[in-house]
């Protein structure tokens, strides 16, 4: 079980890297940052995607970073898309 969740983190993170390449969003991660914090106190919503196995989670995720013109961040498994006083989150179940 515990080699399958790992299989489900890889191909999320995977996915999550072709797609913003497709649709050329900017992603900001571990590799150009030293530290990355968020005022989650501050936002007045925070939404989180679930991904389980279905590929639109993602595209839909991506797709607001696309409508917004924001940055996507990573943040080890999870991806963030900050948008004026929401913060958008995806993870993999």
């Amino acid at each position: 079980m515990h080699g399958d969740m790992m299989a489900k983190k890889e191909l999320f993170k995977k996915r999550v890297m072709e797609i913003v390449t497709e649709l050329k969003i900017p992603l900001i991660n571990q590799k150009v940052y030293s530290k990355v914090t968020f005022n989650t106190g501050r936002a007045i919503c925070n939404v989180i995607f679930r991904f389980e196995e279905d590929e639109s989670v993602i595209r839909g995720f991506l797709g607001l970073a696309e409508y917004y013109h924001t940055v996507v961040i990573q943040r080890g498994d999870e991806y963030y898309i900050p948008h004026n006083s929401t913060l958008f989150k995806i993870e993999s179940a």
